[in-house]
């Protein structure tokens, strides 16, 4: 006690603890300095992540969490990183949620199934899928496959009706045949994403936008269906225009025809 009373009276003793202390401090501030660095390094570099920025309901598809941001990109420490966690976008193509993803989740791999076999995943906007059932000749049997590209033809008895929507007196059903879609995927046959059609009959599932879907429906149910397999490449296709004995045998031309069935164009 009385030696370190004796070192701060004097000015030597003053400047010996001052640089005692400064050396004490300088090896506390490399303890710390070495245990953050230790500490770093244990957590790892930075790392960019995709989270999600809403909640992503099972069965989206990948190509529209994409396209519509529903991920932001977040930087993380290695150690707060998920595995199998997605750090980019193109990672997601040809993936479908499999579960529900909520906002602030990492978006993983445990979280997505290729999208392959899973029709809704293809979909967007206003797109459908709907199946219709075809025979053999009418649905190309042996020669579809899924990936294919059709036009739909409706065959109907049609009544000529007057101005006002109502059947003419005495008029008698004519057939009438016209192409009511054009260049529409097959997407599945028979349930089966991939394969080609061979049976006698099986249900033939299209990609089309709802309105199409509502006008395929009709025309299965109060109408007749064929199928035409367009080219993989290069297709190019007429103005629709309906076909009748009239047209057909006769030379008439189709305006003159659907005018007579009440049409007005």
């Amino acid at each position: 006690m009385e030696t370190a009373q004796r070192l701060i009276s004097t000015r030597r003793g003053t400047i010996l603890l001052s640089v005692l202390a400064a050396a004490v401090a300088g090896g506390l501030i490399l303890v710390y300095v070495s245990r953050y660095r230790d500490s770093v390094k244990a957590q790892g570099a930075p790392v960019t992540v995709l989270v999600a920025r809403q909640s992503i309901p099972k069965g989206t598809a990948g190509s529209v969490i994409a396209a519509q941001s529903l991920y932001s990109a977040t930087t993380l420490r290695q150690s707060q990183v998920l595995e199998g966690a997605f750090s980019d976008p193109s990672s997601l193509r040809g993936e479908v949620a499999t579960r529900d993803i909520y906002p602030g989740s990492q978006l993983t791999s445990a979280d997505f199934a290729s999208a392959s076999t899973n029709l809704a995943a293809t979909l967007t906007a206003t797109q459908r899928v709907v199946s219709i059932p075809f025979s053999s000749a009418q649905g190309l049997s042996g020669d579809l496959q899924v990936g294919d590209h059709v036009d739909i033809y409706g065959g109907f008895n049609v009544v000529a009706v007057s101005a006002n929507g109502v059947a003419a007196a005495g008029g008698q059903s004519k057939p009438v045949v016209r192409r009511i879609l054009t260049n529409v995927p097959v997407v599945a046959i028979g349930g089966k994403t991939s394969g080609t059609f061979t049976s006698s009959s099986a249900n033939l599932s299209f990609k089309v936008t709802d309105q199409q879907a509502a006008e395929l429906a009709f025309a299965s149910g109060n109408g007749a269906l064929w199928l035409s397999l367009r080219p993989a490449t290069g297709a190019k296709s007429s103005r629709p225009s309906i076909v009748t004995m009239e047209t057909l045998l006769l030379g008439v031309p189709p305006k003159l025809v659907l005018h007579s069935l009440g049409g007005r164009r």
